[in-house]
């Protein structure tokens, strides 16, 4: 299975002061706008969403389609195949795709120890 880009999603209290404090570890913004409520930061091939008011903790995030420059892959996994192959090998899905539909979708999904695990597919 290819998951896509790989990044954590943290839900933040003050998007700015998250901002600041990555930017002191390395990261820089590539994305996002803090008058979105939400910035990508990226340090080498590290990605860390900082999302204010969005949801509540944190989460893994994939993005099939995507590589970690958030450039489009040209062969990748739908979110729908995805989804299928988890149901089928039992896992629970939290939030599940519309089969009927093409392009942009996500699932929700939670490991054993209930972490939260996004894929989200946005082409």
């Amino acid at each position: 299975m290819k998951l896509g880009a790989f990044s954590i999603s943290l839900s933040v209290k003050d998007l700015q002061k998250s901002k600041d404090f990555y930017e002191k570890l390395g990261f820089s913004s590539m994305g996002g706008a803090i008058e979105q409520n939400y910035l990508i930061m990226k340090n080498g091939d590290h990605l860390i969403g900082l999302f204010q008011a969005m949801f509540d903790g944190n989460m893994l995030t994939f993005n099939p389609g995507w590589d970690q420059n958030a450039q489009n892959l040209e062969s990748f996994d739908d979110v729908r195949d995805i989804q299928k192959h988890l149901k089928e090998n039992g896992v629970e899905l939290e939030k599940t795709a519309d089969e009927t539909t093409s392009g942009p979708e996500h699932i929700f999904l939670k490991d054993p120890d209930g972490n939260m695990i996004l894929i989200d597919q946005h082409r």
